[in-house]
């Protein structure tokens, strides 16, 4: 979907952990630059007749890396399921008025959670990256606040049900979606949502997606390798079993033979 007006330099001044150009770099590669890929992996170095993926394959290493070092793993992370020891951690960065976000949350989502989260292999972390002007930032800081009162993804699911968005986020519908998801204290939900620690919280979430290069919703870090876009479940499934492979292949890698 076209990318929306970024705000100015100073809301979106990356993160001094990051490397934005470099990372930046993978992330829109993901986005749909495959010929450019193929043809990196295959293309001769001008110097020899090495192919490019063989000096190529080490850098990008180090980027998934760095990139996979971006997940939280916190056990008290209210915007987050799954196991913290999981061998696979799916970032999703998204607004809840994206509609790709809603069809992956509505149509790949749950059979992610049923197939991978449930025995341990997968642990998905949200991260708030709100888009689309006031009512997007609105619903973002809502979520963070239903978080506290553990219902971030039964607010998650109702936000997200089909043509929930195009009742809009206004103030009385953030709170029908809180009493839906059964968010208990209403007035506490209502002060959290207006509260300068969710407002931190979305910046963040945001100011993250902006270090690694994201500039569109949904976006996605599997362990490190970037995918972006509300792809088919097959993309999905492809993805996370390869990262749990390779995972098990660098622990059997690291233990001591008998």
């Amino acid at each position: 979907m076209p990318s929306p007006p970024r705000p100015s330099p100073a809301a979106k001044k990356p993160s001094s952990t990051t490397k934005p150009v470099l990372l930046g770099l993978v992330v829109l590669l993901a986005a749909g630059l495959l010929g450019f890929v193929s043809y990196r992996a295959t293309a001769p170095d001008p110097a020899s007749d090495t192919p490019a993926s063989a000096t190529t394959a080490g850098a990008d290493s180090d980027v998934y890396r760095e990139l996979a070092e971006l997940a939280r793993r916190d056990a008290g992370d209210k915007l987050a399921q799954g196991r913290t020891d999981a061998p696979v951690v799916l970032i999703e960065f998204a607004d809840f008025q994206c509609g790709y976000c809603g069809k992956f949350a509505r149509d790949t989502e749950p059979e992610l959670i049923k197939r991978y989260v449930a025995d341990g292999t997968l642990r998905i972390e949200w991260r708030n990256f709100p888009l689309f002007g006031e009512a997007s930032e609105a619903a973002a800081r809502a979520s963070w606040a239903a978080g506290r009162q553990d219902r971030f993804w039964p607010f998650h699911r109702a936000a997200y049900a089909e043509d929930a968005k195009e009742k809009g986020f206004g103030k009385d519908r953030l709170r029908a979606l809180a009493q839906q998801a059964g968010v208990k204290d209403l007035d506490r939900f209502a002060r959290d949502t207006d509260s300068a620690a969710a407002t931190e919280a979305v910046r963040e979430d945001r100011e993250q997606a902006y270090g690694i290069g994201a500039t569109s919703t949904p976006s996605f870090l599997i362990n490190g390798r970037p995918l972006a876009g509300a792809q088919p479940l097959a993309v999905f499934t492809q993805a996370i079993e390869a990262a749990a492979a390779e995972e098990a292949n660098v622990k059997n890698a690291g233990e001591p033979a008998e």
